[in-house]
């Protein structure tokens, strides 16, 4: 398959992998709350209990990344890059004491993006 429901740039996966050699697995997760509960945070594997309407949009540096089901409710036709900029966000990711935080950047799917997706979906049900 190749769409993807969530990327990552260059700059991004290094930052990862920063991440990872100080604070082991990572997962991240999208909530979509207001304020800095609407960007990607960041957490060691396990820190961060994911719920049960939770979606697995894919990995990123090899670590899974989660978004809240209502919100994949109006995500569910954008792929999702994650980017990293400069700057502290008021949250608990692990990449705040750093000075960056990590932002998404989004476009729609095509319309092949989408059927592939769709196809992909009802195969796993």
């Amino acid at each position: 398959m190749a769409a993807q429901r969530v990327t990552a740039t260059e700059a991004t996966l290094q930052l990862i992998e920063e991440l990872k050699a100080q604070h082991g697995p990572l997962m991240f997760h999208q909530s979509g709350g207001c304020c800095d509960g609407s960007q990607p945070m960041c957490f060691a594997q396990g820190e961060f209990r994911i719920g049960s309407t939770d979606v697995c949009l894919g990995e990123i540096g090899g670590c899974p990344f989660y978004m809240a089901g209502d919100q994949f409710e109006y995500w569910k036709h954008t792929q999702l890059t994650i980017d990293v900029t400069k700057g502290r966000g008021s949250s608990f990711s692990l990449e705040i004491p750093l000075g960056k935080r990590f932002l998404v950047r989004s476009r729609l799917f095509t319309d092949e993006e989408q059927a592939e997706l769709d196809a992909a979906e009802q195969t796993k049900e």
